[in-house]
């Protein structure tokens, strides 16, 4: 029988100097101003905690000139979540913003579509575009997990534990995974990079990271029917899921926490999203 879970997200970057034209391909607007938020996500109830992506670390922003608020752990921690309790992670992509600061969760299983080991450590990895998003030390920290036991793979459709599902996509990564969660408002789906923005999955504009154009399109599809409703798609990287979602914790260094399973501000989405 299914559980029920709150699910949060917590930010620890973020980015301006950004364009539309860094965001959407084909759009109208390339020039104006887009900025990006970096998240991880938290579900949780009074059986299990689990995180949802584990973001990078200050290491990783100075090597891509992209430094972070707060280190994704100390997000947690500030959380009231030790990540080394943590048992249970899913990586939805390998890809350094989402896989990064996996040494800080010593004691976890972390949930990983096969088909995204195959592409990080594969022939498509010798094209200098397609294995800049990925980070080498990542990577080869989720084999050696591999060979530790601590990685469980899915191919296509996964049960984490009930009430929390996987589903591949594919698109922005070839073993891009999305997580839809049991909530008290009904399924929501964190959509990680099946969809960086609203605008993404709504409108059906390609973002310009890509591996394979109609995956990605097709994920813009599927979202909507995985969730209770299109309001409990949330985008991954999106500043407007700030606006639309209460938030519970902030802290001076601009981290803040919001809660996603009660679904947005009908208000604000009126407003911001329609």
């Amino acid at each position: 029988m299914d559980e029920v879970y709150e699910v949060f997200a917590l930010k620890y970057a973020e980015r301006g100097g950004r364009i539309r034209g860094d965001s959407f391909l084909f759009d109208d607007d390339h020039s104006s101003p887009h900025d990006i938020d970096y998240y991880i996500w938290l579900v949780r109830n009074d059986n299990r905690t689990i995180v949802v992506d584990t973001g990078y670390d200050g290491e990783e922003g100075k090597r891509r000139g992209r430094p972070i608020l707060s280190d994704p752990a100390s997000c947690l921690a500030g959380f009231g979540i030790d990540p080394a309790s943590v048992e249970t992670v899913i990586v939805t992509h390998l890809h350094y913003d989402h896989a990064g600061s996996l040494d800080r969760f010593p004691n976890a299983c972390f949930h990983l579509q096969a088909a995204e080991m195959a592409y990080a450590t594969g022939p498509c990895m010798c094209h200098g575009s397609l294995n800049h998003p990925f980070s080498v030390d990542h990577v080869c920290q989720m084999v050696r997990k591999v060979y530790s036991g601590r990685v469980v793979f899915h191919d296509g459709t996964g049960l984490v534990a009930p009430g929390i599902e996987v589903h591949a996509l594919g698109g922005h990564s070839r073993g891009l995974q999305c997580v839809r969660v049991k909530t008290n408002t009904g399924w929501l789906v964190l959509a990680s990079d099946a969809s960086h923005y609203y605008e993404n999955f709504r409108q059906g504009k390609l973002f310009p990271i890509v591996e394979n154009a109609e995956a990605m399109l097709e994920g813009f599809r599927r979202l909507p029917r995985l969730a209770s409703d299109t309001k409990l798609v949330v985008p991954g990287h999106d500043p407007l899921v700030r606006q639309l979602f209460p938030s519970v914790a902030e802290s001076c260094d601009g981290t803040a926490v919001h809660r996603l399973d009660v679904g947005p501000s009908p208000t604000h989405w009126e407003r911001l999203v329609t």
